[in-house]
């Protein structure tokens, strides 16, 4: 088995998952433009049937890939292809990836139109937000309909051990952090709307086989050179550092690219950002956060070590510490430092850089 022949079914996958949202975005984008402004309910039940339609169909093309898809992976990973079931493409089409039914869903948007108005935006301004929820929404629905199916079926193959997920570009921060990442057969796969994340399937992960993962080696990352088609990351700070500063500024807030281009953990960066508060400091205010201070963190067990070290409490002291000084954000030191080496030491202290 190559590894690069597995990425680039895992890539052909995308690309085709992404021409059924591509076909259904734009019928959505056509019918919605029959909306009469002048009766907008109205005439949106008119197209409803329409609506729902395009959007189901693409939702049936989206998963009927999956069988061919994770047939291709374990031929290419050398095991058999044999499955306790095949995938029912309708079964993952006429209902929204939430429960709900998919027409109340693709009538959302017209509701986020009224309200807009009556927040006081123009006629104009509300319906391009309206048709942007609208696109948003079906890009989501059909996606979600294909990897619904690709997550069913790998239930059905029993070679299948799990899958790690790679990153398509553009791609947030937290979903930076998540590249490469492994999940088990039966684990969710988190995502907010519009991800463009990649179930990549594997008969060979590397926390059930010992190290063993068939794509665990960082030369594959990204998974495809420039010029060789679409890029796909199983690494984050391979990600990182194909960004421009600009762009890394952007993603990674200034603060935390800054960090992350001295050496801190992305991930303690960008999971930090998550408990960020205000705390006091004699008269003034820091950035703090509280994630990463609870015991056996990273953080807990330096400042304990440090305390001890400065003779402030026991050497003993043992689970009994409970920590004293918050925890600063990486703007806070880079706003405290006085030097470099400050901020360094400060990012180590903090439990950013290790």
């Amino acid at each position: 088995m190559v590894a690069q022949d597995v990425r680039g079914i895992a890539l052909d996958q995308y690309r085709r998952q992404q021409r059924a949202v591509r076909r259904a975005t734009n019928r959505v984008q056509t019918l919605w433009r029959r909306i009469d402004r002048g009766d907008i309910t109205g005439s949106w039940q008119q197209i409803a049937p329409s609506l729902e339609q395009a959007v189901i169909a693409e939702q049936i093309a989206a998963a009927a890939l999956a069988d061919a898809y994770l047939d291709a992976i374990q031929g290419a990973e050398g095991a058999e292809t044999a499955a306790a079931g095949r995938v029912a493409p309708t079964a993952f089409a006429g209902v929204a990836s939430d429960g709900r039914s998919l027409l109340s869903l693709l009538y959302q948007p017209v509701i986020g139109w009224k309200v807009r108005m009556l927040a006081g935006q123009s006629m104009e301004d509300a319906a391009r937000g309206a048709l942007s929820s609208a696109l948003r929404l079906t890009a989501t629905q059909v996606a979600d309909a294909g990897r619904g199916a690709v997550a069913s079926g790998m239930a059905g193959r029993r070679t299948i051990q799990g899958y790690v997920r790679v990153v398509q570009p553009p791609a947030c921060a937290r979903c930076v952090i998540l590249a490469g990442k492994e999940y088990g057969w039966n684990s969710g796969f988190q995502r907010h709307p519009r991800c463009d994340c990649i179930h990549l399937p594997t008969t060979l992960v590397a926390r059930n086989r010992a190290g063993r993962g068939s794509i665990g080696s960082d030369r594959f990352s990204p998974t495809t050179r420039p010029g060789e088609g679409g890029r796909g990351f199983l690494d984050p700070r391979a990600y990182f550092n194909t960004l421009s500063r600009a762009e890394q500024d952007r993603v990674f807030t200034a603060a935390g690219a800054s960090a992350i281009r001295e050496g801190a953990d992305m991930g303690q960066i960008i999971n930090a950002r998550r408990g960020m508060y205000q705390a006091g400091i004699g008269d003034g205010r820091v950035s703090a956060t509280r994630v990463g201070t609870r015991r056996g963190s990273r953080f807990y067990n330096v400042e304990r070590r440090r305390a001890i070290d400065a003779g402030e409490v026991p050497a003993d002291i043992d689970r009994a510490f409970s920590i004293r000084t918050p925890r600063l954000m990486p703007e806070e030191i880079f706003r405290r430092a006085t030097s470099r080496d400050d901020a360094i030491a400060m990012l180590k202290r903090f439990g950013y850089l290790t």
